[in-house]
């Protein structure tokens, strides 16, 4: 773990502490912090199942 400093919007905190049910400050800006890198994942995982599938253009001789 590393420390920031960082201006926080204080209703939005009150706010997210209610809604994920944290009580500090800490606890309320991590349980976020992974829900939206849970959210991003499938993202991720589509775009790269995308790019699998793609039918690209053999690059071979632009490397030589």
């Amino acid at each position: 773990m590393s420390k920031h400093l960082v201006e926080i919007d204080e209703a939005a905190l009150g706010s997210a502490r209610a809604r994920l049910g944290t009580g500090t400050i800490t606890a309320t800006v991590n349980e976020a912090l992974r829900q939206a890198a849970a959210l991003r994942a499938p993202e991720v995982t589509r775009a790269l199942d995308r790019l699998a599938r793609a039918r690209l253009a053999d690059r071979e001789a632009a490397w030589r």
